[in-house]
């Protein structure tokens, strides 16, 4: 075991954000990252709250980049990390209980290098409610990998260059508070939804008339249903009837496009 491992020093990681007025809770993501990180980076769209001097405040270093879309502003802040590995979290995720330690366990006697890239358990959190079913209690993201991958170009759901990489899990919990509020997720995803359906039309992709109903039935089904959704609470129902719907919405918008 390294000297680091055993003291507590920081490990080789450039944690990396990008970040756009996030000031009531960017400090929770940096200060979970500093703790371990060797680095933060915080890349900034332009904020125009106090985003910036709380993230300096926590320990991150701050650059200015404007918004060139999800993938893009990903690959430009990853550009910047100076540190053999990269830990990408978004500014609404944080490292829970016991990924610090689950991280030097990892880093120890180099086991680390056995792989490229690190899948992490993401969980997420919605209006106050803790998600453990469903998919959104243990999910795989891809979040601690080399500095010389890039997210593929993408405006919305944004996923690394995995070819020819070598792929590792590791028990390393990221925590994922999704929304500040019902009204402001609906309005994330309807957003999200254009962008995926210009995305996908533009790749060629078209849907059919059924194809809306088809797949927020079976995303409904499958997730709140068959993953036991349900068994995560009331909000656990508002969660999955959003994503129901954003699934409705996303082919929805295809099938107008489609049809343009």
């Amino acid at each position: 075991m390294s000297e680091a491992t055993r003291t507590g020093e920081r490990l080789p990681l450039s944690g990396v954000v990008i970040a756009k007025n996030e000031a009531d809770r960017i400090g929770r993501c940096v200060d979970s990252l500093a703790a371990i990180c060797a680095e933060v980076v915080v890349l900034d769209s332009g904020s125009t709250d106090a985003t910036a001097a709380v993230a300096q405040a926590a320990g991150a270093r701050v650059e200015q980049q404007p918004w060139l879309g999800f993938a893009a502003q990903k690959n430009a802040a990853i550009a910047r990390a100076s540190q053999p590995w990269v830990l990408l979290l978004d500014a609404d995720e944080w490292l829970g209980d016991g990924a610090a330690a689950n991280l030097r366990e990892l880093f120890a006697k180099a086991k680390v290098e056995s792989a490229e890239v690190w899948r992490l358990q993401r969980r997420t959190h919605f209006l106050g409610t803790v998600f453990n079913h469903g998919g959104w209690g243990n999910e795989a993201v891809e979040r601690l990998f080399r500095p010389d991958l890039r997210y593929l170009p993408a405006d919305v759901h944004e996923k690394l260059d995995l070819r020819d990489r070598r792929v590792g899990t590791a028990r390393v919990r990221i925590e994922h508070d999704t929304a500040r509020s019902l009204a402001e997720y609906h309005a994330k995803l309807a957003r999200y939804a254009q962008l995926w359906a210009q995305q996908k039309h533009s790749a060629g992709r078209r849907a059919g008339v059924l194809a809306a109903p088809l797949h927020a039935a079976a995303n409904w089904t499958k997730n709140y249903l068959l993953r036991g959704g349900f068994l995560d609470g009331g909000t656990a129902f508002a969660y999955h009837a959003c994503h129901a719907r954003y699934v409705f919405a996303k082919y929805r918008a295809l099938r107008g496009l489609s049809c343009g």
